[in-house]
């Protein structure tokens, strides 16, 4: 079968398995995610020997660090699959809940209640974590999925998707509701973002290359963020311990992630207190910084910044670090060079505090803790199934009820509109 219909004959499967997990008992859907958690812990060993292929062949190609850290499977990474999908069992299934309801001067009862979106198509690259979340949260919010991983996770892939065909059919469900594209042919992507008859969304999920090559060529709505150059604001009056230790888990905890942070912005009256110190934290980790003129009369050892690095996602162990007049400033460079990722701030003033919450339009806007927190399960929505910098249809970590839409039911006793 040709790479074409092979993703023709996905999709058809997949929506018709769609219709039959909108009907799907909360309590049938809870029970499938146990078994895959439970049986992702008892194949440990079966994933890191496929994960294992994936690595030999990466570093045989040359791939990047970060791109090899991020398609490591370790025990952390098991563990967190499994936790994750218990998580997101134990969270209230959002198919069926009314999220509003009225009465219209006729009589007429007015709600709004939650469905699924129907078959969703999530683009990936390395990081097989994201076929058990993505399938678990799709799988949860009652849609149909088909994942298409990155050509370097293959094996991976194929090996969580076995764990997860396995418990559907177990149960009862239709195993064409979790399908993993087969084939590491490029044409496939191309296929599967033109079944806009079959697919209700995309979601892609990788650098900013592979996500407009998606926008630019889907059928279907895609539901995207482009990159992550999140920033830290270190106010005046900061407590200069906290801004420290918040500063460097942003940067160095796990630099190649969307929601590390990419650029430190410091209030001018506390630059000579606070970055010699910081600086110097950061180049012990290994970190290369780039500052603003003046942030390099301070740190004499760094490199100058230059207008490319303010907007850039450096997924590496590399800072730009400029000083600001003001909190105005540090919010003008931020709508400016930002991305709607994540933005933080570190004050001891509630007021700046509030209005940094207020006019910072990022999807998530903290104070006083890490842009690391950008993430679904940190935020208390079980594993996450992406970070939108859109609008629309969601902003911020998509969880379970990312995944819904809302319709509307119209209850009368015999009203007819004059």
């Amino acid at each position: 079968m040709s790479v074409e219909t092979t993703i023709i004959e996905m999709a058809k499967a997949a929506k018709a398995a769609s219709r039959q997990m909108a009907l799907c008992p909360s309590a049938r859907k809870d029970e499938v995610l146990l078994r895959i958690a439970d049986a992702v812990v008892k194949q440990s060993a079966y994933i890191r020997t496929e994960n294992e292929k994936d690595l030999v062949s990466a570093k045989e190609q040359g791939l990047s660090d970060a791109m090899i850290d991020r398609l490591t499977v370790n025990d952390a990474t098991i563990i967190s699959m499994s936790d994750g999908l218990r998580e997101v069992a134990q969270l209230a299934d959002p198919a069926g809940a009314v999220t509003r309801s009225w009465k219209r001067p006729n009589g007429l009862e007015v709600s709004r209640m939650r469905i699924p979106l129907g078959v969703i198509g999530i683009i990936y690259e390395s990081r097989p974590n994201v076929t058990i979340d993505a399938a678990g949260l799709c799988f949860k919010a009652g849609n149909a999925v088909i994942l298409r991983g990155g050509s370097e996770s293959l094996n991976s892939n194929q090996a969580l998707a076995g764990i997860v065909t396995k418990a559907l059919r177990e149960t009862g469900l239709p195993e064409k509701a979790v399908q993993v594209v087969p084939v590491r042919d490029r044409e496939a992507v191309n296929t599967l973002l033109r079944q806009d008859e079959y697919i209700d969304l995309i979601i892609p999920r990788g650098g900013e290359g592979l996500i407009r090559f998606v926008v630019e060529n889907s059928k279907i709505p895609v539901l995207k963020h482009y990159k992550g150059v999140c920033h830290v604001y270190v106010d005046d009056g900061a407590d200069m311990e906290m801004a420290q230790n918040i500063c460097f888990n942003a940067k160095v905890q796990r630099p190649g992630v969307c929601n590390a942070m990419e650029t430190m912005l410091v209030h001018k009256l506390i630059a000579r207190d606070f970055l010699p110190e910081m600086g110097k934290r950061f180049s012990d980790a290994g970190v290369e910084i780039r500052g603003c003129p003046e942030t390099c009369r301070i740190l004499s050892y760094i490199n100058e910044a230059s207008e490319k690095d303010w907007p850039t996602e450096y997924l590496d162990l590399i800072l730009s670090v400029k000083i600001v007049k003001n909190m105005n400033e540090a919010i003008r460079h931020i709508s400016t060079y930002g991305s709607d990722h994540t933005e933080a701030i570190v004050t001891s003033d509630y007021e700046r505090a509030r209005r940094f919450v207020r006019e910072v339009g990022s999807s998530v806007v903290l104070v006083n803790a890490s842009t690391r927190f950008n993430d679904g399960g940190q935020l208390g929505l079980g594993a996450e199934i992406g970070i939108s910098t859109t609008k629309l249809h969601a902003f911020g970590p998509m969880g379970v009820e990312e995944l819904t839409t809302t319709k509307f039911v119209v209850f009368g006793d015999g009203q007819i509109r004059q």
